[in-house]
């Protein structure tokens, strides 16, 4: 808003030449609208002692020197005027009071340029003034608009117009405020230079959707059709919001993803894509994308969009989610345990979504949780039974992952039912079979041989582990007249167990030991020693044989231990040696043990009194043949 109350400078210039100098005043510069008038004011002075008794003056159009024949626009002395100022130009003001106002009516733009003063007081007393009035024709009002407009802070918009046609003034109105006030009219104010405008003032307070807006103002004229309209459009500064982004976004592991971010501001916003602190990308531009290629699920997070300038910010958020197959199950807990205590295993993962997660043993389940990355397995009081391969599996929609781990369930020796000896021909074979964790020793005791044997004695014991289970055999091989008692004993660091180990078919062992051959031949010799006792008692009546007092029972074998038909006796126990064989997995012949004769008369040659009731038998058949 313009306010100019101060004294009009051209009389200040006037009171500063009364000293007698040549001079003059006008306003540099003057506007009007088309079609209308204006009104050049003028004054000028001259030496005091040349007191002409009448005083001229001339106006010239664009130059001051009359040799270059510039057109003239008024001329005192003759009223001759160029044709273009013809009926359109008038003295307003009195030459003899030093008064040069120049009215020129019915502009046109072809009138707009320099107007020049040139005073005429006889003789050569003439003087063309080198200050001068520039005249701008113009057609449209002047809007002015503060040089920043922010948004949510009062502004003033003026509208200006020029006032020098003292037969015509100017009226003001607004055009498309509408929503922004209600404008007020200052009036005609006077200018420095002793112009005048008319002036309207326009308040509001502007938003962000008023930038770009078109306001106008309308110059009229009463009693005339003249009007003349200006426009300005508002740039209003405001600050960024961020008007368009993704939503949550889901996307598969290697897939693209693409996030845009748009905001609107004036002036143009600072764009800028971040994750976790970390500039991304950014630019100064309203829309912003950020590209993801094969994402992956380290991407997989929280990313924020950030628009700024001078005026403000604004920012916002965006969820990517990155689907993907479970990772490979990690197993933390318990993997060695002491039968009887509690054992906790702690199986987790990492997918999205989470997974189902599930443990089983053998085909079995032993614990499940849905959409979980943890699984936690409770075995409060574990047996042997609980020792093995274990797996934990995690799967959802994408794929499936799975981890082996072994749980070593610690505990004493158990020595099996199905531990036992056997007799084969002239081999006994004795079967320890034990379970336990960690692996055990195993050693064979004979009580009546006051032997013991153990499986580092590898000619005679041979032991095979598989898993938790321990088998060990020991071979005898001698003439033994009766199946030796055998006990296995089992031990490691939790304990010791023992077995007498039981015989299974010893009423076959001598006959396994003879064979089909010498049973025939026993029961040739049988009946020659029951034909001689008879004779000799009938002839010699003589005592018995001390070998076979009357009190005792003579050995007897029976038929039912003799195996004639069918399969001969020894193919039977070789048969069935080679199943036990098989069944054990033993490979070749196991290590023998001859224990024909007492642990304190090996390495020395048999007496009569060591052999066998068999050997008796056999040679006594010999001498009986003879």
């Amino acid at each position: 808003m313009i306010f100019l109350t101060a004294l009009p400078l051209f009389w200040i210039m006037i009171s500063a030449s009364r000293g007698g100098h040549w001079g003059a005043w006008m306003p540099s510069s003057i506007s009007a609208f088309e079609g209308t008038c204006v009104s050049i004011p003028c004054r000028f002075d001259f030496p005091d002692e040349l007191r002409p008794a009448v005083v001229h003056g001339v106006w010239y159009f664009n130059s001051p020197y009359p040799k270059n024949y510039p057109p003239v626009v008024f001329k005192s002395r003759t009223q001759v005027v160029h044709e273009s100022f013809q009926g359109r130009s008038r003295l307003l003001g009195d030459l003899g009071l030093r008064n040069c106002t120049l009215l020129l009516s019915n502009l046109s733009p072809e009138l707009g340029g320099k107007y020049y003063f040139r005073g005429d007081l006889g003789g050569y007393n003439q003087y063309t003034f080198s200050e001068h009035s520039v005249l701008d024709i113009i057609n449209t009002p002047n809007i002015m608009v503060p040089p920043e407009v922010v948004a949510g802070t009062e502004v003033e918009v003026s509208c200006t117009v020029p006032d020098n046609c003292p037969e015509l003034h100017p009226e003001l109105s607004w055009l498309g405020h509408e929503g922004l006030g209600e404008p007020a009219v200052l009036g005609r104010l006077r200018e420095d230079e002793g112009t005048w405008v008319q002036v309207s003032l326009l308040h509001f307070v502007p938003t962000r959707e008023a930038n770009g807006y078109r306001l106008g103002c309308q110059a009229s004229f009463p009693n005339t059709t003249l009007q003349f309209e200006g426009y300005a459009s508002l740039d209003v500064k405001y600050p960024p919001v961020i008007v368009e982004m993704n939503s949550s976004v889901e996307a598969i592991e290697g897939s693209h993803v693409s996030l845009l971010c748009g905001a609107d501001s004036n002036p143009p916003p600072l764009l800028t894509w971040m994750r976790d602190g970390t500039v991304l990308r950014e630019a100064v531009t309203e829309s912003l994308s950020l590209e993801l290629d094969e994402v992956t699920p380290a991407e997989d997070g929280v990313y924020a969009c950030l628009a700024e300038n001078a005026y403000g910010q604004d920012n916002r958020t965006v969820g990517l989610s990155v689907m993907y197959a479970p990772w490979k199950p990690t197993v933390n807990g318990t993997v060695v345990a002491v039968e009887g205590e509690t054992v906790s295993i702690l199986c987790s993962t990492q997918s999205n979504p989470d997974p189902i997660l599930t443990i089983f043993k053998e085909k079995q389940i032993l614990a499940t949780v849905i959409y979980e990355s943890e699984l936690q397995l409770e075995l409060p009081a574990v047996m042997p039974e609980d020792d093995g391969e274990y797996w934990c599996v995690a799967e959802n929609q994408y794929g499936q992952r799975a981890t082996a781990f072994n749980l070593s369930v610690e505990f004493a020796p158990v020595i099996l039912l199905e531990s036992h000896c056997a007799a084969a021909r002239d081999t006994v074979q004795c079967l320890c079979v034990v379970k336990a964790n960690p692996e055990p020793s195993v050693a064979f005791e004979l009580p009546s041989r006051n032997v013991t044997v153990n499986e580092t004695e590898r000619e005679f014991v041979y032991s095979e582990r598989s898993g938790l289970l321990l088998t060990s055999i020991l071979t005898l091989r001698g003439q033994a007249q009766a199946p030796p008692r055998v006990i296995c004993s089992s031990h490691n660091l939790y304990g010791t167990k023992s077995l007498e180990l039981p015989f299974q078919g010893t009423h076959r062992l001598m006959w396994a030991k003879i064979g089909p051959v010498g049973a025939v031949v026993a029961f040739a010799i049988l009946i020659a020693i029951v034909c001689y006792i008879t004779q000799t008692r009938r002839k010699k009546n003589v005592t018995e044989s001390p070998s076979f007092s009357a009190g005792d029972d003579p050995p007897v074998l029976f038929s039912s231990d003799f195996r004639i038909s069918g399969v001969p006796e020894k193919y039977e126990s070789e048969r069935r040696l080679g199943s036990e064989r098989r069944l054990l997995g033993l490979r070749g012949e196991p290590p023998e043990l001859d224990l024909s004769y007492s642990h304190s008369d090996l390495g020395k040659r048999p007496t009569k009194d060591s052999y066998t009731l068999t050997e008796e038998l056999a040679e006594y058949a010999e001498i009986r043949v003879k």
